[in-house]
């Protein structure tokens, strides 16, 4: 059976590295705030003395020295949890992908492959038809190549996910005949909604919070896929906006971050959130003044909430938080606290992601949410 091997390096900082700056479909941040996060009078390392050095006979402590890096530590923290997390489970799922498998090939005399084939219905071969029909869904893809020049390409394409898909499949069959129950649990954060935006009821049994940047392309095509899962999951979904505008990439961002919460006094959020992201090149003030005029908003209350910074704080907590969550780049989403990986996420993904945290729900092995 072709197998996703994880391999420890002798060199862990390497492989942590790695994954600490992997984001897929994401707008990454080039540095992060250093004025001071979370409350340093209250903050302790674990490995780190509470009195880093002496001038004479002062102290210089560690709360001292996080009023300059907190938020990189924080931050720091939130990836190595998050990595850690990440390595824990994908090692688990191969050590009982081995187990499974080797129980199955013990008891039936057959290769890995074999019972994958079997699975399969007796071929993993595409037809004709199958890749005609690939073909003919993904014409923007060929490239102006007819269907015959790409046939052999399509067809190990094909070939690819039907032994995926196979693999998936026995593999879920052996868990549920073994009856395995994995007591590890994903990496849950807990994370604050309060005074955020969000659509669905506090009450639905899961909640995607998302950390978004108004000027980043990923999180406009993720915010269409949120308000799709909205529109899916009903009353079992509540998604809750959260600002994390990145200046160095999109100047604009922190303030078009000030105007979204402006807008939501007035209870339009998600009209502006939605004409900014279909219009990312113009979220200067001008033009987020006479956005708001457009969409029926107050004028005079809107501009002096804006000019006036008066949720400038807001974002910037916002943001701290994030970055004690990890987060280096958006969107960044997080299900019942939990890691979405990936960043802008495909619609299909995403609700499969749902569609398990709902699974654990109703199997009461999850908690109610990741909020505080």
């Amino acid at each position: 059976m072709p197998r996703m091997r994880l391999t420890v390096t002798d060199r862990p900082w390497l492989l942590l590295g790695a994954l600490v700056v992997a984001w897929l479909g994401g707008c990454r941040s080039a540095g992060a705030s250093s004025d001071g996060g979370r409350d340093a009078s209250s903050a302790a390392e674990p490995d780190v003395p509470a009195v880093l050095a002496r001038i004479g006979d002062e102290p210089v402590t560690l709360a001292e020295v996080r009023v300059n890096a907190g938020d990189q530590l924080d931050q720091l923290d939130g990836q190595y949890r998050r990595a850690r997390s990440r390595i824990l489970q994908q090692a688990l799922a191969q050590v009982l992908r081995d187990r499974l498998v080797g129980m199955e090939t013990a008891r039936t005399g057959e290769t890995a492959q074999q019972l994958i084939i079997a699975e399969a219905g007796g071929s993993l071969e595409p037809t004709d038809v199958g890749i005609a029909a690939w073909f003919q869904a993904n014409q923007a893809r060929a490239g102006g190549r007819s269907l015959e020049e790409l046939k052999p390409q399509i067809a190990e394409l094909l070939r690819n996910e039907h032994q995926r898909q196979a693999q998936e499949a026995l593999e879920s069959r052996l868990r549920k005949e073994h009856r395995v129950v994995v007591e590890l649990q994903p990496l849950r954060f807990d994370i604050s909604d309060s005074g955020a935006p969000a659509l669905g009821p506090e009450s639905a049994p899961v909640t995607l919070v998302e950390f978004m940047d108004f000027g980043c392309p990923y999180c406009a095509r993720f915010a269409a896929t949120a308000r799709q899962l909205a529109s899916e999951f009903g009353d079992q979904l509540r998604v809750v906006y959260r600002q994390f505008p990145i200046a160095s990439l999109h100047p604009a961002a922190p303030k078009a971050a000030e105007a979204s919460l402006c807008a939501q006094e007035q209870g339009k959020f998600w009209a502006l959130h939605d004409s900014m992201f279909a219009n990312q090149r113009k979220l200067e003030v001008t033009d987020l003044k006479a956005l708001a005029r457009r969409l029926g908003m107050d004028a005079d209350r809107f501009d002096q909430c804006l000019d006036g910074g008066r949720y400038a704080e807001q974002v910037t907590t916002d943001m701290r938080e994030g970055m004690s969550l990890g987060i280096g780049g958006t969107p960044a989403a997080f299900l019942n606290g939990s890691p979405v990986e990936g960043g802008a996420v495909s619609f299909e993904a995403a609700a499969e992601a749902v569609r398990a945290e709902l699974g654990r729900q109703s199997q009461g092995r999850a908690p109610a949410d990741g909020r505080k």
